[in-house]
């Protein structure tokens, strides 16, 4: 296995001025080396991009991106996300400075558009990151022997409080396969999914996501919303 494909390329600058300040420290002081041999760490461990092993059955909607589900709700997408104006489900997942932040196509599709939109930097997991802060939104068109064929479903990258550069590979005309890697965020973020009309999801508020892997919902299921609580 090549170790350097384990992190992601956007990183490589940061990982290089991180490692090289760390050279310069080692000879001013041990305990800045210390400091900065710790934070060059971090700096690998925030870009890593593991492999995930996503499920492929027709239908399966996978989460996008590591991270605590912050908010599950019924609502209706702002204008500028390209969506329509049905009332659909949206989950919030919050990333914060620790997880993969590797962001995963969630479902097999067609990417009909994208929209980005400048816009504040508060913290992601805030109920209101998700219509103030500078994000990318792409328009998935859903493929598939599932009742959501040729249905719509929105993905959101969101920048946060710390984070400043959100980077998406998917164009207009694009065709992914669930579990695709398609982006990343620097360096806390979130990521909102709009459901199509009528289909719920299969997480609960709390919960902790594994971009790529965990089920968030299934285009072949008539099952009701799903509910949790933390258990000792």
């Amino acid at each position: 296995m090549n170790p350097f494909r384990y992190f992601h390329s956007a990183g490589w600058p940061f990982i290089g001025l991180f490692v090289l300040v760390t050279f310069v420290l080692s000879f001013m002081s041990g305990l800045l080396f210390v400091v900065g041999l710790i934070l060059t760490s971090w700096c690998f461990y925030f870009f890593r991009d593991p492999q995930r092993v996503t499920p492929t059955r027709p239908g399966l909607i996978v989460s996008p991106a590591d991270g605590k589900v912050v908010a599950i709700k019924e609502i209706v997408p702002e204008s500028n996300l390209g969506l329509g104006d049905e009332c659909r489900t949206r989950i919030s997942i919050f990333l914060n400075v620790f997880d993969v932040h590797v962001n995963r196509m969630p479902a097999d599709g067609i990417v009909r558009e994208t929209h980005y939109r400048p816009g504040a930097f508060v913290n992601a997991s805030l109920d209101k990151a998700s219509e103030d802060n500078e994000r990318m939104a792409v328009v998935l068109q859903l493929t598939g022997d599932h009742p959501y064929d040729n249905k719509i479903l929105g993905v959101v990258q969101i920048a946060g409080l710390i984070a400043r550069r959100i980077l998406c590979a998917a164009e207009a005309g694009d065709t992914f396969k669930s579990g695709e890697r398609y982006g990343i965020i620097r360096f806390g973020s979130r990521a909102d999914i709009y459901l199509p009309p009528g289909l719920y999801p299969q997480v609960s508020l709390g919960q902790y996501m594994i971009g790529g892997e965990t089920v968030l919902a299934d285009c072949s299921s008539s099952e009701a919303p799903r509910h949790g609580e933390v258990r000792e």
